[in-house]
């Protein structure tokens, strides 16, 4: 059976700039949060770092025809606060020309540019003076997104201000597994809403100056599930989870209020934190956050299981196997125990769980998006394998073909149904660096060669530029 695709539908593929850029320190480019935090020790797999990367600073020209001969309709791309305004102050024009000539390129091939403002590349210089902890960065953001759209307003329609708050926020600064490395449930909690105020504001600056840009955010989200639905202690595992994980930035930027029961709980762990987070959020700022937006990106890689008991047999842990403590990025994380369920599982342990796709995007749009006449894309989605080079020079990663037909079947089931869901973007276009997980695994439907930079096209890149072509899986 073939299941055509709406007819509007973009099919596309998503990169971040520290993750294949390079060029860390050329044409006036300084140091960013992860430029330091991958140079301490026992925080990366192997002490990588993203100096050379993919080198695409240097191969943009030639990656932009590979992204065309796949049939890539739209590229999601981020720019790197870094390169553009280095240590968060003055312009620099050469990391500026960079993303025109990229823009260029792009809009030369016929892709669609979908610009991400910050994609978790912080200036170190601002992360110095109190990073996302600080109300003062809020006002830098958007003096750089300014910097962007006075830039490429003129060709750039797609604007998205972050990606992944809760990984910015509570991984970084709570959990210590992302850059800058801090364990703080207050650190995390400030930095969630300086994010979300940046976003608010961001939007409401971009709105100000062109009514018809299309203007939004990429939110990561779980599907949190009860072990056994008949026991407490399982369901208010799975709903702090969900509070923590989703409607923390949910309920904030479609509510105007952040959810009242995971305040509560957090407030019983740590009442100090709770009380300078409570303090940081001012008159008009819930209303600035909740500025209407166009369009909601939706990243999602696998749900959760979880009870409130210790299983007898805990799955294997889907986090890296760094040597630098951390702790839960979960402020209020007593209590919260994985559940293995038997699913099949990626070579980071992530399970695949195509079926909690399509649940999650009817949440969102039936409880959030179509409300407030928002609408979806699946902005990443996708999975590392063990890729191995085959005799004949080739990457036959059936693994990751059978992934991404089920997840596009995933979003074709929730279409179907009815969700405005209009676009999806493999992560990532090519094997790139994975953040804590250095160049260990690989996500890319294009491998790289990071010592040669050879681009090779992978069979999961063959099968998605059949299904590009052909409208229809």
């Amino acid at each position: 059976m073939t299941r055509p695709f709406p007819k509007d539908f973009l099919f596309g593929a998503a990169t971040a700039a520290y993750q294949i850029e390079g060029a860390a320190f050329e044409d006036g480019r300084t140091a960013s949060i992860w430029d330091a935090f991958s140079r301490v020790p026992g925080a990366v797999i192997g002490g990588d770092n993203g100096d050379v990367a993919c080198d695409h600073y240097h191969r943009y020209p030639q990656d932009v025809a590979l992204m065309k001969e796949l049939g890539l309709q739209t590229y999601r791309f981020s720019t790197s606060w870094s390169r553009v305004c280095p240590d968060g102050g003055a312009v620099n024009e050469k990391g500026v020309d960079f993303y025109k000539r990229l823009v260029d390129e792009l809009l030369g091939a016929g892709i669609l540019p979908w610009l991400t403002l910050y994609h978790w590349d912080m200036p170190q210089a601002l992360q110095e003076v109190g990073g996302w902890t600080s109300r003062d960065t809020v006002d830098r953001f958007v003096e750089y997104a300014g910097t962007m759209h006075d830039a490429l307003g003129d060709r750039v329609n797609v604007w998205t201000t972050l990606n992944e708050p809760w990984c910015a926020s509570f991984l970084s600064y709570t959990g210590g597994e992302h850059a800058p490395g801090h364990t703080s449930i207050a650190e995390g909690l400030l930095a969630s809403h300086h994010l979300l105020l940046a976003h608010g504001a961001t939007v409401r600056e971009l709105r100000s100056r062109d009514s018809s840009l299309n203007l939004g955010i990429t939110l990561n989200h779980t599907v949190a599930d009860p072990a056994d639905p008949q026991n407490p202690a399982d369901v208010d595992a799975a709903r702090r989870v969900d509070g923590q994980f989703n409607r923390w930035f949910l309920d904030p930027i479609y509510r105007a209020e952040y959810p009242a029961d995971i305040v509560e709980d957090v407030r019983a762990v740590d009442a100090e934190a709770v009380r300078r987070f409570e303090e940081a959020v001012h008159d008009g700022d819930l209303a600035t956050i909740a500025q209407p937006i166009d369009t909601q990106g939706v990243n999602y890689y696998h749900g959760d299981l979880v009870a409130g008991q210790a299983p007898e047999a805990a799955p294997p842990s889907g986090g890296p196997a760094t040597t630098r403590p951390g702790r839960s990025p979960y402020p209020s994380d007593a209590g919260i125990h994985s559940v293995e369920r038997g699913l099949p599982r990626t070579a980071q342990n992530w399970e695949v769980q195509p079926e909690g796709l399509t649940r999650l995007l009817h949440r969102v749009w039936d409880e959030y998006a179509q409300p407030a006449g928002t609408v979806l894309y699946m902005t990443e989605n996708g999975a590392a394998y063990d890729d191995v080079v085959a005799a004949d020079g080739q990457v036959h990663d059936a693994d990751r073909v059978e992934f991404l037909r089920q997840h596009l079947g995933a979003v074709l089931d929730a279409a179907e149904a009815g969700v405005d869901v209009r676009g999806y973007f493999y992560w990532s276009l090519f094997d790139n660096y994975e953040w804590a997980w250095g160049y260990d695994k690989r996500f890319g439907i294009v491998r790289v060669d990071y010592d040669t930079q050879q681009r090779t096209v992978k069979d999961s890149g063959r099968e998605y530029a059949r299904i590009i072509a052909a409208r229809a899986l």
